[in-house]
């Protein structure tokens, strides 16, 4: 570190940092403080390979102290030169002891504490890290009786700015911000249901002051939060499923094409928008406000994933269906006229059998519509035929009628629930 003289003149004059609690801990850390500073200044490559080299001569644990010619021939990848220079620069700043009776290098106590630092938040490179970190750091000082009051206010502080984060999601009414909130809150929850038990045990230590149980108290509050989003994700994506406009008979949904658009290119945007407007949009529904947040969210704060590959079916006309439904409405009233006078029981054979196979499939799909109290609301032919006091019984056996098209069909009666009139 710098010398204390010059860190005085980071302060106004007649000021001595040294009352300043913040200041008088990190300068009792200070070993290990240098310790980092050697690892981390200069350039990336110049970082990477130390911190390359370090790990190397930690990892041996059965043998942990290194004669020149061993590193020499465990480095054979590296330039020589280069070799020496990270060896001599660890050695001059205590990361590394040079034994120079026995002609061995050995990990100094800081340079093993500065690996330790670094495997533990190398286990979290993946998923919500810091997360993750922060929860190892206080479950780690609760088991040792250190419970460090700086880290549950970390911990706090990245629990509340997730469970912002996952509100504002919900707020947004968007499908898209929704599912990625969704997936990040999965991707983070072992290490909230972690810290749970780990705040239960702080709370039921009688030994902690009261500022660490106060934390502790936030900081499940804040989980139990937290795990009570799940259900309420669950619940918007499926009112916003039930909002999807289905285009035609084509299986695709106004999602389809909003997620396929999101991943074109502006020039292909705007060459399928060209001609498509004959006056500029003017959206007086949006004041400027509300623009500036969702510009900074989409441009600073969106996480964008990996670029996917996705494409829509290629474009077909969409196929007339008015004589089709015009067929079918005749077919359902014909069955209605026919289903009106039953008496007693029916096989169902003799009711559904048709001149083809379709619409013999028809009918007994509106056969099974008997009863239902749903349908029963509308008011189309289908409707009717759903009033029918009638009961569709099947059994798990098939008939083999004499018919051109269908080859078996299931055996049921059809009963009347009271006389027909």
């Amino acid at each position: 570190m710098q010398n204390d003289s010059l860190l005085g003149d980071f302060f106004k004059s007649g000021f001595n940092p040294l009352e300043l609690n913040g200041v008088a801990s990190l300068l009792h850390a200070r070993p290990f403080l240098d310790a980092f500073i050697t690892l981390f200044r200069g350039g990336e490559d110049e970082v990477l390979v130390r911190l390359l080299i370090l790990r190397e001569i930690g990892a041996r644990a059965d043998m942990p102290r290194w004669s020149r010619k061993e590193l020499d021939a465990h480095f054979a990848y590296l330039n020589p030169i280069k070799l020496d220079t990270v060896l001599k620069r660890l050695s001059e700043n205590n990361l590394l002891v040079w034994d120079s009776d026995e002609q061995l290098y050995d990990l100094a106590e800081t340079g093993r504490v500065a690996l330790a630092a670094l495997s533990t938040l190398l286990q979290f490179a993946e998923g919500d890290a810091e997360l993750g970190y922060l929860t190892a750091q206080v479950a780690a000082g609760q088991t040792m009786g250190r419970v460090s009051h700086e880290t549950l206010q970390h911990l706090l502080a990245r629990l509340n700015e997730l469970y912002r984060a996952f509100e504002e999601a919900l707020e947004s009414q968007s499908e898209f911000r929704i599912r990625s909130a969704q997936a990040r809150l999965e991707s983070v929850w072992q290490w909230v249901q972690k810290g749970t038990d780990v705040m239960r045990m702080i709370l039921e230590d009688d030994t902690l002051d009261l500022v660490t149980l106060n934390q502790a108290q936030a900081i499940a509050y804040a989980q139990s939060r937290m795990l009570r989003l799940t259900g309420v994700f669950q619940r918007r994506l499926s009112e916003l499923a039930g909002q999807r406009v289905h285009l035609g008979q084509s299986g695709l949904t106004s999602t389809n094409v909003a997620d396929w658009l999101r991943h074109q290119s502006q020039e292909l945007l705007a060459e399928l928008g060209r001609d498509l407007l004959s006056f500029h949009p003017e959206p007086l529904f949006v004041t400027s406000d509300e623009l500036l947040d969702v510009a900074e969210f989409e441009l600073v704060e969106r996480d964008r994933p990996e670029q996917n590959v996705s494409g829509l079916p290629s474009s077909d006309a969409a196929p007339l269906t008015s004589e089709l439904e015009a067929e079918r409405l005749l077919e359902a009233e014909a069955l209605h006229e026919e289903l009106s006078q039953l008496v007693g029981d029916t096989p169902l054979a003799d009711v559904v059998l048709a001149d083809t196979y379709n619409q013999t499939a028809y009918r007994l799909s509106l056969l099974a519509l008997l009863g239902d109290a749903d349908a029963a609301t509308e008011v189309s032919v289908v409707a009717d035929l759903v009033r029918l006091p009638l009961r569709l019984e099947t059994e798990d056996v098939l008939d083999y009628p004499d018919h051109p098209e269908v080859a078996a069909i299931t055996r049921g009666t059809l009963s009347g629930t009271r006389s027909l009139g």
